[in-house]
């Protein structure tokens, strides 16, 4: 796409996108340099929470922290967000004692916050409050407060909640990836919360889609090399493992194998055509990582092995299948 030279007038919203975009990225400096044991103990209560964690906020502060209950949710935290108002109106009964509470409010005397500040210290509900303002009501009533920088907003006027959201928003990922390691949990984890979309794919484990049962193309090793090609003809994958009396993989023929050994080849033993040691992977390991290992060693398939026995096979995997799943 060609640029377009810049007028004057474009060139001042130029200007004012940059200039909001380096106050908000000065407010995130500020922020991290801010945090301190509040911070860790805001991990630790949340960490040692049974139940989940329930965040709140009025205006901006509600959208942000709706946003950040759905990361701590995708992150192995039960978390959901309700909003003050409702909350004043019946919500409250969703909050239990297992719960732990977290408000985003930057004067911290948003009024409608003030009856779950009440309710979660009637019935001794840990309660996490986020503000500017340390002498707030919300932070006077908090067990662990987190104060933010007191920044100015990125417009001109001062008036328009964009740095101090942006703070929060950075602060609820800066909590929900620290609770994130302190739970170790792993890209297998993640998958379980996200099995749809492009993401969803990408944390497939191989395991996911694999052929197993009747579908995979094993014969035993002292079988007739007959018996080897019908193997491969019927299931289609290019290829046969070749198992010892235990059920364990001990080579493979490819349709290279057989190419190289054309000249008498009903007369082989399956031993004298079968690559020895052959490349597998874990039933548990990503599928993505079965991508790379196919195209690094230049092949199209690989037999699935469990950890236990390790040359065991429970199923196998070929790169169509994983272009079907978006990892190609």
């Amino acid at each position: 796409m060609l640029k377009q030279p810049i007028d004057d007038h474009q060139s001042q919203f130029l200007e004012a996108g940059q200039r909001v975009i380096l106050r908000e990225k000065d407010a995130l400096r500020q922020l991290a340099d801010s945090l301190d044991e509040s911070f860790a103990a805001s991990v630790s209560l949340l960490a040692k929470t049974q139940g989940r964690v329930i965040i709140s906020g009025m205006g901006k502060s509600g959208h942000v922290a709706r946003k950040i209950a759905a990361t701590f949710a995708s992150t192995g935290k039960p978390a959901h967000f309700v909003h003050p108002a409702e909350a004043s109106h019946g919500d409250l009964g969703m909050m239990t004692r297992n719960d732990v509470i977290l408000i985003l409010s930057n004067s911290g005397e948003t009024h409608e916050i003030a009856d779950i500040i009440a309710y979660s210290r009637r019935f001794s509900i840990p309660l996490i409050g986020v503000a500017s303002q340390s002498d707030s009501t919300l932070m006077r009533q908090a067990d662990v407060g987190i104060v933010l920088p007191k920044v100015a907003e990125a417009c001109d006027e001062n008036i328009v909640p964009t740095c101090s959201t942006t703070m929060m928003l950075a602060l609820g990922d800066a909590l929900a990836i620290a609770l994130m390691k302190y739970q170790k949990f792993t890209p297998s984890s993640f998958r379980e919360f996200h099995p749809g979309g492009a993401l969803g794919s990408k944390l497939s484990k191989v395991s996911d889609l694999m052929h197993s049962g009747d579908k995979l193309p094993l014969v035993n090793e002292y079988s007739a090399m007959s018996e080897a090609l019908i193997e491969m003809t019927q299931k289609g994958f290019g290829v046969a493992g070749i198992c010892d009396g235990h059920g364990h993989l001990t080579g493979i023929i490819t349709d290279g194998d057989l190419r190289r050994h054309m000249d008498g080849l009903l007369d082989h033993k399956l031993s004298d055509v079968m690559t020895r040691h052959p490349l597998t992977i874990s039933h548990d390991a990503l599928a993505v990582e079965a991508v790379g290992l196919m195209n690094n060693h230049q092949v199209t398939c690989l037999f699935v092995t469990g950890q236990e026995e390790p040359r065991r096979v429970l199923g196998i995997l070929h790169i169509h299948d994983c272009l079907r799943a978006g990892l190609v």
